[in-house]
C-alpha cells in the first residue's frame, strides 16, 4: 500500500492503462516562462563538488539500482517549458500550441525547437536557461548521500526530456559523473544552430507515448546488467519519479523494490487511484516524497538492513 514512511507493505495487484498527464508532458506551458521571467531568471544551481578520490567505477558491484526521472524529479520544472524563456517574448504562437497531439509529444517538441531556431535563438541562450533551472527540494542532498555510498548504489536517468537538456543541467550541477547511464531522446545542435531532437526508440506498449516506454528501458537494462555481472544484478530497485509515464516502469518492480512518487503529482495521484480501485499486480512498496530528504531517510533505513 502507499505509505508516508519507508515501510515494506505492498500495493497489491494493481494495474493502470497509463495516460500521460498534463504535468508530465502536455503542450509547453507559458506559466514556467512567466514565473522565471518575473524573477529575472537569476537563480543559480548550486554545484556539487565531487571528492578528490572519487573514481569512475565503484570498487565492488552495487547492491541497489536507483532510477531517476528528470523533469520535476531532478529539476523542479519541466525543462521543455523552461527553455521557452530563451524565446523572444517567451511565448509560442497559437499554431504551435494547438499542434500538440496526445502520445506524440516528441514530434511536438521537434516543431518547437525548429521554431526557436527560426527565431534566431542561439545555443548559448538555451544553455544558459537550462543551467538556471532549480533542483527539486533536497535533490542535491539526496545525490550527496548516494555519492557517499557509491559502492552500494548504481544511478541511472530515464527521461522523456532529451540528452542535451539533461547533460547540460547535470554538468552544471557537478553531478554528471554519478550516473552510469542516461536513457533519453537524442538531441544535438546541427551546423545551422538548430537543436535537433529525435525519438529514443519504438515499442509496442499501449500505455506509453510512441517514442519511449520506460518499462522496456528498465527491463532491458536489468537484463543487460545481469548478463554483464552474472546472476541477479541488484538486491533492490528504486524508481524516483513524478509523472504519469513513471507508472509503467513502476509496474515492473518487485515486492522488495520501491517506487518513490512525488507527492501530489500525477504519479502519486494515479497510484492512489490504483490502491482504491484495483488489486494485485503492483508489487512494489510505494513511498511518496516531497523532498529528497524523504528519500534519504528511507534509504538509510534500508541500508541498516544489511
Amino acid at each position: 500500500m502507499i505509505t508516508d514512511g519507508c515501510s515494506h507493505r505492498t500495493l497489491q495487484d494493481a494495474r493502470i492503462a497509463e495516460q500521460r498527464g498534463p504535468a508530465e508532458h502536455g503542450p509547453p506551458a507559458d506559466s514556467v516562462a512567466t514565473r522565471r521571467a518575473s524573477r529575472g531568471i537569476t537563480q543559480n544551481v548550486p554545484k556539487m563538488t565531487a571528492p578528490s578520490n572519487l573514481t569512475p567505477a565503484a570498487p565492488q558491484e552495487p547492491r541497489f539500482l536507483v532510477l531517476f526521472d528528470f523533469d520535476e524529479t531532478i529539476v523542479n520544472e519541466n525543462s521543455d517549458d523552461a527553455v521557452l524563456c530563451a524565446l523572444p517574448g517567451q511565448q509560442l504562437p497559437d499554431r504551435l500550441k494547438s499542434s500538440f497531439r496526445e502520445g506524440h509529444y516528441n514530434e511536438h517538441m521537434q516543431r518547437i525547437l525548429a521554431f526557436m531556431a527560426e527565431q534566431g535563438v542561439p545555443q548559448d541562450s538555451i544553455h544558459s536557461v537550462l543551467e538556471r533551472i532549480p533542483p527539486t527540494p533536497g535533490l542535491l542532498n539526496l545525490l550527496q548521500y548516494l555519492q557517499s555510498h557509491r559502492e552500494d548504489f548504481e544511478l541511472v536517468v530515464v527521461s522523456d526530456a532529451n540528452m542535451y537538456f539533461i547533460e547540460t543541467w547535470l554538468e552544471r550541477a557537478g553531478v554528471r559523473q554519478l550516473f552510469r547511464k542516461i536513457f533519453t531522446n537524442p538531441a544535438s545542435f546541427d551546423a545551422s544552430g538548430r537543436l535537433v531532437l529525435l525519438p529514443f526508440h519504438s515499442h509496442s506498449c499501449s500505455r506509453c507515448p510512441d517514442n519511449m516506454c520506460k518499462q522496456v528501458i528498465l527491463r532491458e537494462y536489468l537484463a543487460g546488467r545481469q548478463k554483464e555481472l552474472g546472476g541477479a544484478p541488484f538486491q533492490r530497485v528504486f524508481y524516483i519519479g513524478d509523472g504519469a509515464n513513471d507508472i509503467c516502469p513502476s509496474l515492473a518492480l518487485g515486492p522488495r523494490d520501491t517506487a518513490f512518487p512525488r507527492r501530489d503529482f500525477p504519479m502519486h495521484r494515479l497510484l492512489l487511484g490504483m490502491q482504491q480501485s484495483q488489486a494485485a499486480k503492483f508489487k512494489a512498496n510505494v513511498v511518496p516524497w516531497a523532498s529528497g530528504e524523504d528519500i534519504v531517510d528511507c534509504l538509510k533505513k534500508i541500508m541498516k538492513e544489511r
